[in-house]
């Protein structure tokens, strides 16, 4: 059966452009978010441990929607556990050309090719900072500038507490062999203000982005990265890397074997994929929105593909996060049982609507009693 929302997104939303859907979608979420959180309910779910952090619940949102972190406390009073801010990236950038934004609503998937549009890390640790002041002052005994400390007043509304990710990611003039400093200027701007921080080598829509991933590239990336964000903070942030679901499943045991070796704390799995396959969109429709990343259902099985490899190869050594076509309280159980600490989820909640996050949440917490993975 239909939710008013389903219903109203088939019948209206549907027709506006997907990135002015977006913009005017999220200037909603963040106007409604202070009578949100007004609501007596607590958060939906149970905390999670992980990352060292204690997280509302395990139910994420991914990187994506709140590029230039503007509406963190509005979305976890839509029910998110933790929301993981970006991609950003050293400089600002506008991203690719419009129309870059796609639904293919026979599939309930988006494709996308923004490129990285957000404000830079200069502007966001600004905006990150101005937050953490906000909370400092009015939860002086949580001594801490952490988003995990947040419980902070807004008018007469109490925001619940959420985990903030921060994902970093290559400018797009950036050459390759510049990479590194162009990450390590992001770290250091931003770490302070992350609960834990993510690499992103796997977009799709960055031209030489993926390459990053073979092993030879990644580790001093990611080694650069780890000493660039112990140099800015007294606290150990945990560091973990996005990875692509095109890649062969060697190359995720290698990246998994890489992870391990050098002590990273965690792999997210997956990032949008640059397959076609199994689509119910036609050929024809298909070719007409041309490149970019492909999210939603049509990523479920690979998407858990990729988790069971990883599960298998790092046991409990590292903390896995899924992500890649869950919509459902049964398809975010399954990543949980095969492995997965927390979930994360973005083109569900495009096409679900701003109630889905608590009902999933909420459910999820009450079906996994005595899951441990």
């Amino acid at each position: 059966m239909r939710t008013p929302y389903g219903l109203l997104f088939d019948g209206a939303l549907s027709r506006v452009d997907p990135e002015r859907a977006h913009r005017l979608g999220f200037r909603g979420v963040r106007a409604v978010g202070p009578i949100t959180a007004r609501s007596p309910h607590l958060t939906p779910g149970r905390p999670v441990q992980a990352l060292g952090l204690t997280f509302p619940n395990a139910l994420g949102l991914a990187a994506g929607f709140d590029k230039n972190a503007v509406g963190i406390d509005a979305l976890a009073a839509l029910g998110f556990g933790h929301v993981e801010i970006g991609t950003v990236t050293g400089e600002a950038q506008p991203g690719n050309p419009k129309p870059r934004l796609f639904r293919l609503p026979e599939d309930r998937a988006i494709i996308n090719r923004m490129g990285f549009n957000n404000d830079g890390a200069e502007v966001v640790a600004r905006r990150l900072a101005l937050r953490a002041e906000r909370i400092r002052r009015q939860s002086p005994e949580s001594g801490s500038s952490s988003a995990q400390a947040a419980t902070l007043r807004l008018g007469r509304a109490r925001l619940r507490p959420v985990v903030v990710g921060v994902n970093i990611g290559k400018t797009k003039v950036v050459p390759e062999e510049d990479a590194i400093a162009d990450y390590r200027k992001s770290t250091t701007l931003l770490t302070p203000y992350a609960d834990y921080l993510v690499v992103n080598v796997s977009s799709p829509n960055t031209p030489g982005l993926r390459d990053l991933q073979a092993v030879e590239k990644l580790e001093p990336l990611l080694h650069e990265v780890r000493l660039a964000a112990d140099r800015v903070t007294d606290r150990r942030v945990p560091l973990l890397v996005k990875i692509a679901p095109d890649l062969s499943d060697d190359d995720v045991l290698a990246v998994a074997d890489l992870a391990m070796s050098i002590n990273l704390d965690g792999i997210i799995a997956t990032n949008t994929t640059i397959s076609r396959e199994g689509l119910q969109t036609s050929v024809a429709d298909i070719a007409a929105r041309g490149a970019g990343g492909l999210s939603g259902p049509p990523l479920a099985h690979r998407s858990l593909e990729v988790l069971q490899l990883l599960k298998q190869r790092v046991g409990d050594g590292l903390t896995l996060i899924s992500v890649g076509g869950i919509t459902t309280v049964e398809d975010a159980t399954i990543r949980v049982e095969a492995g997965a600490r927390l979930v994360q989820a973005y083109t569900a909640f495009i096409y679900e609507g701003p109630l889905w996050p608590r009902r999933v949440a909420g459910s999820l917490g009450a079906g996994l009693e005595g899951v441990t993975p």
